[in-house]
């Protein structure tokens, strides 16, 4: 499919047809990349996406420990006012 090159206010932009867009399963955000002079179009990944498995594999590894030591106090207010 051919398209031509639009200008969008202050930037450039193609449009892309709707059957395309459902085509390649397409929401609200895509990401871009180029790769040898072309522009690849893919879905944008989920945030947080495997994130209960890598907690997971830390666990079991071991490798989910706290990385801040204690805070110390580092006043009296600290001591006599502050209360959760």
């Amino acid at each position: 499919m051919r398209t031509h090159i639009i200008q969008i206010g202050n930037s450039q932009g193609i449009r892309i047809p709707k059957v395309l867009l459902q085509q390649c399963g397409f929401s609200d955000e895509v990401e871009l990349k180029v790769k040898r002079n072309s522009v690849i179009i893919s879905p944008a990944p989920k945030i947080r996406e495997n994130w209960n498995e890598a907690f997971y594999n830390m666990a079991k590894n071991n490798d989910d420990k706290l990385l801040d030591a204690e805070t110390v106090s580092t006043s009296e207010w600290d001591e006599t006012e502050w209360e959760w």
